[in-house]
């Protein structure tokens, strides 16, 4: 099942999964200093995420990924992770294999990334 959703969605969405890893509580305020945006930009994009239902806030103005959500972020962060690791195990630098891997997360088939990951764990 492919849950539509835009290259921008899926960042915040795995920023905010992997703030809430290492923060008790996320608020814009984090994702705005995680991305380096302006919180206005990051309202803006809570907003939609919210209005999609792939995050709830609290009036406290707590961010927390719903069922939908979690899923988009744990495939993101799965793809990231191990793109970045089978770039660099290529010999491609770590940083430059981190930003690669950003921009192949989002428009690798789900095929493509299986196989990838097939092959890459028989490593």
């Amino acid at each position: 099942m492919k849950i539509a959703i835009n290259e921008s969605a899926e960042n915040y969405l795995e920023t905010i999964y992997i703030l809430s890893k290492k923060l008790p509580v996320v608020r814009s305020v984090d994702v705005a200093n995680e991305l380096g945006f302006k919180k206005s930009s990051v309202s803006v994009a809570m907003k939609n995420l919210r209005e999609k239902e792939h995050i709830t806030v609290t009036e406290a103005g707590f961010i927390y990924l719903t069922e939908s959500g979690k899923q988009i972020a744990e495939m993101i962060h799965e793809r990231h992770e191990l793109l970045t690791e089978w770039l660099t195990r290529l010999g491609v630098p770590v940083e430059i294999a981190s930003e690669d891997a950003c921009k192949l997360e989002h428009v690798l088939s789900k095929e493509s990334f299986d196989a990838i990951k097939k092959h890459a764990n028989q490593k």
